[in-house]
């Protein structure tokens, strides 16, 4: 990296001395001559930054690793999302009890029961399709 910044180092001498020489009217031209060489380079970084992240990606699925992005939570997530639900369920209970009584209640009850048991049923083998769980290689 250090090469890197010793030729950028030797782009901006060059562009102030071309300054200097050709004086203050070619200013915006030098100026937007050395921004494209800056934006080259950092697009050939950002590239080859994702071109090694999307490598990576495509090694874990390859090597049968859970992919970063699929639909399998993790222990953590699960009981993060169990709690949030609980502290929510505070609140509701409370407005569900002002505004419909013991009905509302059990609603309310039943309504958080019910995204519980629907998270929990998508995080299982159970809830995955048939497709998702094989993959290409098991024929």
């Amino acid at each position: 990296m250090e090469a890197r910044d010793a030729e950028l180092k030797k782009e901006l001498d060059a562009t102030l001395h071309a300054r200097r020489e050709l004086g203050e009217e070619y200013d915006s031209a030098l100026v937007d001559s050395f921004l494209g060489k800056i934006e080259q380079r950092l697009d050939g970084t950002i590239d080859r930054r994702m071109r090694r992240h999307l490598a990576e990606q495509q090694m874990v699925v390859a090597r049968g690793a859970r992919s970063p992005a699929s639909g399998v939570d993790s222990w953590g997530e699960r009981f993060g999302f169990g709690v949030v639900s609980l502290i929510l369920a505070v609140p509701l209970s409370a407005i569900a009890v002002v505004n419909a009584g013991l009905t509302g209640l059990f609603v309310s009850w039943a309504g958080i029961v019910g995204v519980n048991v629907a998270a929990s049923y998508r995080g299982s083998p159970f809830g995955r399709r048939r497709d998702e769980r094989r993959s290409e290689w098991d024929d």
